[in-house]
């Protein structure tokens, strides 16, 4: 079984795939620009800066992560477009969290001050949107291709993870 969880930054989707993965045996796939920077010897943020100029490092990622899932039998892709680019997904799963509570997640995680990481992550919502609808036609806040969407702002990492669990297994057995 292949399982698709997909979110805006904030939501979960890291903490909530890997407890998904390892609760059901299955490799967790996180393929992402830090390991694309490792891989390729450059410091991730002058990375950044080079992906703002050029979309081959975009594609580049979607293109291995996908691969890389494809690859497995069973595993959990975790990653902003998986639900749209995981198209052989058996489950896919769409988190959702409000701005505030993801701008406090992320100040947790990060640090720095809540006011700052707020307008952060509004700037990033938009840049991300408007680079997935210009290179794949995708609207990540379309949540039509999900199997479920799970407003994860109430609810902790763990109580999100018992919920795919229990459809995964309950896919499994149909």
């Amino acid at each position: 079984m292949r399982i698709a969880i997909s979110g805006k930054s904030g939501c979960g989707n890291t903490t909530v795939s890997s407890k998904v993965a390892q609760a059901l045996g299955f490799e967790m796939i996180n393929f992402t620009f830090r390991n694309l920077s490792e891989e390729k010897g450059i410091d991730f943020w002058h990375f950044c800066k080079m992906a703002e100029e050029s979309d081959e490092y975009d594609l580049e990622v979607d293109r291995r992560q996908v691969e890389m899932a494809l690859a497995r039998e069973n595993c959990v892709l975790g990653s902003r477009l998986a639900i749209w680019m995981l198209k052989e997904a058996d489950l896919k799963i769409y988190l959702t969290a409000t701005t505030e509570e993801r701008a406090r997640r992320i100040t947790e995680r990060e640090g720095g001050s809540y006011e700052k990481r707020l307008e952060q992550t509004k700037m990033r919502d938009a840049n991300d949107s408007a680079r997935y609808l210009r290179l794949y036609d995708i609207n990540n806040s379309d949540t039509s291709v999900a199997d479920l969407v799970i407003d994860t702002t109430e609810l902790q990492s763990d109580e999100v993870a018992k919920i795919i669990i229990e459809e995964a297994r309950k896919r499994e057995t149909q």
